[in-house]
C-alpha cells in the first residue's frame, strides 16, 4: 500500500457521517494529518479558511461549526476544549490556507480535492435503512415542534373563548370585543358587530340599531340589553 493510499484510509476513517451535512470531520482529529502540534497554531488557519469563504460571498457558518470537547486532564477529571466541524468542504479550504510546506498538507490537499469533486458529480442516493429511519424521525420531530408552536399562539385564543363561553350572564358587544383584544384577536367593536352581521345573528333596524335575530336569542347566543333614556318630558325609560 502506497503512502498515499494509506493516508487517504485514515482521513477516511476519521470522517463522521451525519444526517444534516452528510461527511464532517473534526478540525482536533485532523491536526495530526496536517503536521500540526499546537491548536494555536491550527486555529490560525482555520481563522484564515473562514475569512477565504466568507470572501467568496458564502456563509463560512454553514461549514465550519464551533464543536467544543470534553478532554481529560492529566490529574483527573476534564475540561472543555476547542473544536471545530468541517463539512468536505471546509476541509478543502482549509487545507488550501494551511503551510504548504508541510508534506502532509500536500496529501490532504489532494484527498480532499479528489473527494469534492467526487461528491459534486456522484448522482444522488436515496437513503435507506437507518439513515431513511433516522431522517424520518427528524421530520417527525420538525413536524411536532410546528405543531407546538401552532399550539402556543392559538392557546391565547383559545383561553379568551373558555372564558366568554363559561361565563355566567352576557357580555355587552364593547366588553366582548375588549376580551377577544387581550388575548391578541385585534377586532373591535364595530368590527365585532360587522362580524356577528356576516353571521345572520344580528341585522339593522329601522333607526338603524343593531338587533339580534330571534333564532339565535332563542338559541341562547344573544341576548339584547336593556337600555335606559331618558326623555325631557316623560322622565326615564327603558328600553330593550
Amino acid at each position: 500500500m502506497s503512502a498515499l493510499s494509506s493516508f487517504e484510509d485514515q482521513l477516511d476513517d476519521l470522517k463522521i457521517i451525519t444526517l444534516t451535512d452528510g461527511e464532517v470531520w473534526s478540525a482536533r482529529d485532523l491536526m495530526p494529518y496536517a503536521g500540526y502540534k499546537a491548536w494555536q497554531d491550527w486555529s490560525r488557519a482555520i481563522n484564515r479558511a473562514i475569512e477565504s469563504v466568507n470572501a467568496s460571498g458564502l456563509d463560512a457558518a454553514e461549514h465550519f461549526r464551533g464543536a467544543p470537547k470534553t478532554s481529560p486532564m492529566p490529574n483527573g477529571g476534564t475540561k472543555q476544549i476547542e473544536d471545530v466541524e468541517l463539512t468536505r468542504y471546509a476541509c478543502y479550504i482549509l487545507f488550501q490556507n494551511a503551510d504548504a510546506r508541510k508534506p502532509e498538507v500536500a496529501l490532504a490537499q489532494q484527498y480532499f480535492a479528489v473527494k469534492t469533486r467526487e461528491a459534486e458529480t456522484a448522482p444522488a442516493v436515496a437513503p435507506t435503512g437507518p439513515e431513511l429511519l433516522a431522517l424520518a424521525v427528524i421530520e417527525a420531530q420538525q413536524m411536532l415542534a410546528a405543531k407546538d408552536q401552532q399550539i402556543a399562539e392559538l392557546a391565547p385564543r383559545a383561553d379568551a373563548w373558555d372564558e366568554l363561553a363559561s361565563a355566567d350572564g352576557d357580555y355587552a358587544v364593547a366588553d366582548a370585543a375588549k376580551m377577544l383584544a387581550r388575548a391578541g384577536v385585534e377586532i373591535g367593536p364595530q368590527r365585532l358587530f360587522n362580524a356577528l352581521a356576516d353571521l345572520s345573528w344580528i341585522f339593522r333596524g329601522p333607526q338603524g340599531k343593531w338587533r339580534a335575530y330571534q333564532d339565535k336569542v332563542d338559541a341562547g347566543y344573544l341576548a339584547e340589553l336593556p337600555q335606559s333614556h331618558h326623555h325631557p318630558r316623560t322622565g326615564e325609560s327603558c328600553r330593550v
